[in-house]
C-alpha cells in the first residue's frame, strides 16, 4: 500500500512542503495516468514505457514498494512489445487513485 512515509522524510516536519509535495502529485498522477491508458489502448507500447517510468516516480515518493516492482517490470515489458502486467498494472493505479483521495 502506499504511504508517506518517504515524504514525510523528505518534509523533515515542514508541512508547508509536505503540502506542496503531495499537491504536485495530486495534480500529476491523473494527467499521467490517461496519457499512459491512452497510449496502451492504442498499442504504442514504447510510449506507455516511458508513461511508466513517469508514473514510477510518483510511486517511489509514494512508498508503494510492491507497486513499484511491478511498474519496473512492466515498463522493461513494454519496452519489448509486451504488455503481460497490464492489468496487474491497472491495479496498481487505482490504488494509488484511492490514496490521493484520501490525503
Amino acid at each position: 500500500m502506499p504511504n508517506l512515509t518517504y515524504i514525510n522524510k523528505l518534509s523533515n516536519g515542514d508541512e508547508n512542503f509536505k503540502k506542496r509535495l503531495i499537491d504536485v502529485i495530486k495534480f500529476e498522477f491523473p494527467t499521467e495516468k490517461n496519457i499512459y491508458q491512452e497510449n496502451i489502448k492504442l498499442k504504442n507500447y514504447q510510449i506507455a514505457a516511458e508513461n511508466v517510468h513517469k508514473i514510477k516516480h510518483k510511486i517511489s515518493i509514494l512508498s508503494f514498494k510492491k507497486g513499484y516492482k511491478l511498474a519496473s517490470k512492466h515498463e522493461n515489458n513494454l519496452k519489448e512489445n509486451n504488455n503481460n502486467f497490464e492489468q496487474e498494472f491497472e491495479e496498481v493505479l487505482k490504488t494509488i487513485t484511492s490514496f490521493l483521495s484520501l490525503i
